[in-house]
């Protein structure tokens, strides 16, 4: 059994015999001294091999290969002063060798694993996964992972919650992303649904009465991924009982300051919170980054009656008029650069940008000849417009402005290194709408979810208007996690579901065996999720989610290393009762 790690050895060490074991990371050979540089998870170690010392068939060191696993044992030594390495942990000591043994042999990697970057691409990275996985920031990466969940689990058991397993074969109640379906063998025709969270159970769980309940839960979404996207995530899933939204609020507020002080020593002030009206208006986003300024400026009143039609057309038409001011930075975007934005904001809905600089104490840009003197003054005295000035202006309808003006704030952020990526900005967003109008149904849906109570019940009628009682933790422009106090009472969750325009057939279909348990005694309760992979990503200072997941898949939901998803035979689909459309197969 191994009893020592690598990387904890040091000069209180001295002396010891011991046997440790890993990879080897480099190999020296020196004449009549060989160095072999011994990694395993904690760290790495030094080893000398001297043949003449050593109590094997000497030709076992030429054997030795970068990334052979080996089994050395020997005594530990203090380095010579000048040969003394303070980059590393273990920098001071050394491992004498006098037995080795070759565990497992290596063939040559398909890519290096021992540099500072990946020096492949990621689809290769994946296929080699394993390999990949011995690379020190990753391990480090997954080490975070394991330190952070089990700080949660110590804080959260402290506080009275279970951690409680929910099904993972599930009822398909398709309401936010696709459901990934699973087929029944026994009840041919019949399907399972992957969980796309553990919404049903938790709440359930809070009618049972075990009044706080966590859990680590896999969760699976057949959506189209991105960098902090995955199909299957795992979230930190939480609920409580005879709680309202401030109770939730402290009670993961001290779970994350805990979290970071356990896991990083860093302590954290409390959690401002701002509106989601307030985030939309000043940053184009429900997950605002707040580590840098270059706030959204309304320019809708400013502009209203201007005989410039574009901008009028959008006013009258119930439109907003929105900018952001890049401060001394307008030299740096040339006519070309301008145009490249454009084409950015683009895939936000708009039709384009409008831009002015402001240089040698005048505006300059096509839309001066457009805008009024008076008007083109009073932009730039309410937005203290100065020399060397940008203004990129976007008029459509509210949810596309937001969207627009919010991505490009971020885009010249980064363009312009306005970002401190040493802060940790967390935020509370909440009053979110309960509802959100979808074009492509042309109907009101829940903004969350149905469950989520309105602040006030009276609104619900106005879906414009009426807010949920929401909330979401942000940190540095990223949803760490969001969560609502839930409706317990049957009359309110029929308003709502009479708001949504849903039928009985379908109330039943969906959420029957839901909504009969509320019937029988609910506690008021209320819950919250946190994504552990986007969280750690941050922590861990990655964009990248699959840097903190030990088996990722591609951005087309595949695992290269294990060739999932494949063919199945058709005996196997005979059996489920399934026939796989000819032509639609990929063979």
């Amino acid at each position: 059994m191994k009893n020592f790690n690598n990387g904890e050895f040091r000069l209180n060490d001295i002396n010891k015999t011991v046997t440790v074991y890993g990879w080897v990371n480099k190999k020296r050979n020196m004449g009549g001294l060989t160095f072999i540089d011994l990694r395993d998870r904690s760290g790495i170690i030094q080893i000398v091999l001297n043949k003449s010392t050593l109590k094997i068939n000497e030709n076992i060191i030429d054997d030795i290969k970068n990334e052979y696993c080996i089994k050395v044992t020997g005594e530990i030594a203090a380095r010579a002063n000048d040969m003394k390495n303070l980059k590393m942990a273990t920098g001071e000591i050394e491992l004498i060798a006098s037995d080795i043994e070759i565990i497992g042999e290596s063939e040559a990697l398909p890519f290096n694993i021992n540099g500072g970057s990946l020096d492949t691409t990621e689809n290769n990275s994946l296929k080699y996964r394993y390999l990949d996985l011995r690379r020190e920031a990753l391990q480090k990466n997954i080490i975070m992972r394991a330190k952070i969940t089990t700080s949660v689990r110590n804080y959260l058991n402290s506080n009275y919650f279970l951690e409680i397993e929910t099904p993972v074969l599930c009822k398909s109640t398709p309401e936010g992303a696709r459901d990934y379906i699973v087929p029944s063998r026994v009840s041919k025709g019949s399907f399972y649904a992957l969980p796309q969270s553990p919404q049903l159970f938790k709440q359930l769980l809070m009618l049972s009465g075990f009044e706080r309940y966590y859990q680590v839960a896999k969760c699976f979404r057949d959506e189209d991924l991105r960098a902090d996207r995955q199909p299957e995530f795992t979230q930190i899933d939480m609920e409580m009982s005879f709680v309202d939204q401030e109770d939730v609020i402290n009670m993961v507020e001290g779970l994350l300051k805990h979290v970071l002080k356990e896991v990083k020593n860093i302590t954290l002030p409390d959690f401002p919170r701002m509106t989601w009206n307030n985030a939309m208006d000043n940053y184009g986003s429900d997950k605002p980054d707040t580590r840098f300024d270059m706030l959204l400026k309304d320019l809708t009143e400013i502009l209203r009656g201007t005989s410039f039609n574009l901008f009028n057309n959008v006013i009258e038409s119930n439109g907003i008029i929105k900018c952001i001011v890049v401060k001394n930075n307008a030299t740096k975007y040339s006519r070309k650069e301008i145009d490249n934005l454009t084409e950015f904001v683009k895939i936000y809905g708009t039709k384009g940008i409008s831009s002015l600089k402001y240089e040698n104490d005048a505006f300059t840009g096509s839309l001066v000849k457009n805008i009024e003197i008076e008007k083109l003054n009073k932009i730039k005295d309410e937005l203290n417009i100065e020399n060397n000035d940008l203004i990129l202006i976007v008029a459509d309808k509210p949810n596309i402005v937001w969207a627009s003006l919010g991505a490009l704030r971020i885009k010249i952020a980064k363009e312009l290194n306005l970002i401190d990526n040493d802060k940790l900005n967390f935020l509370w967003v909440v009053d979110f709408p309960m509802f959100e109008y979808s074009e492509t149904d042309n109907r009101w849906k829940a903004t969350h979810h149905p469950f989520t109570m309105p602040k006030n019940i009276e609104e619900i009628n106005d879906p414009v208007h009426c807010l949920s009682d929401s909330y979401d933790i942000v940190l540095n422009g990223y949803e760490l996690g969001g969560g609502s106090v839930r409706i317990h009472d049957p009359k309110t969750q029929r308003i709502v579901f009479d708001a949504l325009g849903l039928t009985e057939d379908e109330i039943k279909t969906k959420f029957g065996f839901f909504i009969e348990a509320f019937k029988y005694g609910s506690p008021n309760h209320a819950g919250l999720a946190i994504g552990l992979e986007r969280f750690t990503m941050l922590m861990c200072g990655t964009d990248n989610i699959k840097d903190v997941i030990a088996f990722p898949k591609t951005q087309s939901a595949s695992d290269l290393m294990s060739e999932a998803p494949s063919i199945v035979t058709n005996d196997q689909l005979k059996d489920l009762g399934i026939e796989v459309i000819k032509g639609i197969r990929n063979e």
